[in-house]
């Protein structure tokens, strides 16, 4: 943004989230001040513009967590409502080189610009640039990417780097050998969890009911939530980690046979960065 006057002696910015200011006299050299001078700390303009980083910090992260969210469900996005946000950077920050899937399934490509009409210039494995024309589009779960070591590998090489995570996103197979009437996994089951589980779920951004922990992601049209029991003792403020299961939203459990790849993939993503077993954004195929 701009500088603004303040007073005879200065002018202000937002300067990577932060509120600096120059001096403006005749001498001034336009570069920034290293702090703040005192006499502008508590002014009214100041005060202004540490309250627009504060929104502008907020905005971000509401951006990365729709985004985040699209990914997650795979759901159709209108390519129109893509064009209207573009122009947003928090918007653009967060959809920049995300892999993208219009009308044809093989058609995919690295997200690098949406033109006013809504259509998306996408980089493919190629590396050629081609416009991509429809009504919607698609930013899937890594699960549901066909050729995900291809593009993980092309997305080094082109030293792409994903807000949200994608590509990179960790992963994990349902297992073969489940038996067909299970509706629990228990790999975790008495795994213990040092203190503040609850702000730690909060932070990786899973809900806390109760004694369970939860997820929901959208699994071929319907709602499908993941819950990780939990047993807290206060008075070690310790807890120990129970079983792990999925339902349909408002609806049944489902059988550990019956649960997509997405589901599954996000749900063992909970339970393991929850068990500290590892980082969210690290996992296994």
């Amino acid at each position: 943004m701009g500088w603004l006057p303040v007073g005879d002696s200065y002018e202000i910015s937002l300067v990577d989230g932060r509120v600096v200011a120059r001096s403006s006299g005749p001498r001034a050299t336009g570069r920034p001040l290293k702090t703040l001078p005192k006499a502008l700390r508590d002014h009214p303009e100041v005060e202004r513009l540490r309250q627009l980083a504060q929104w502008l910090d907020r905005h971000t992260a509401d951006c990365l967590a729709r985004v985040e969210a699209w990914v997650v469900s795979s759901l159709p996005v209108p390519t129109a409502l893509l064009a209207r946000v573009w122009p947003d950077p928090s918007w653009r920050a967060a959809l920049n080189d995300l892999v993208v899937l219009a009308d044809d399934p093989t058609a995919t490509g690295f997200l690098r610009d949406v033109t006013d009409s809504g259509d998306l210039r996408v980089v493919n494995l190629d590396g050629d640039t081609v416009r991509l024309c429809a009504p919607t589009a698609t930013l899937p779960h890594p699960v549901r990417l066909p050729d995900l070591t291809d593009l993980a590998g092309f997305a080094d090489e082109l030293d792409v780097t994903q807000r949200v995570a994608q590509l990179h996103r960790g992963t994990w197979d349902r297992p073969a050998d489940l038996a067909g009437s299970a509706t629990a996994h228990t790999a975790l089951t008495g795994t213990r969890v040092p203190n503040r589980l609850a702000a730690r779920a909060a932070a990786f951004g899973f809900r806390v009911s109760r004694s369970q922990v939860t997820c929901r992601v959208w699994e071929d049209g319907h709602p499908v939530e993941a819950a990780l029991r939990f047993d807290e003792d206060y008075w070690d403020s310790e807890a120990t980690l129970g079983a792990l299961s999925w339902s349909v939203v408002e609806g049944p459990t489902l059988r550990l046979t019956e649960v997509g790849p997405v589901a599954w993939s996000e749900g063992m993503r909970m339970a393991t960065a929850l068990s500290g077993a590892a980082p969210a954004t690290e996992g296994k195929a």
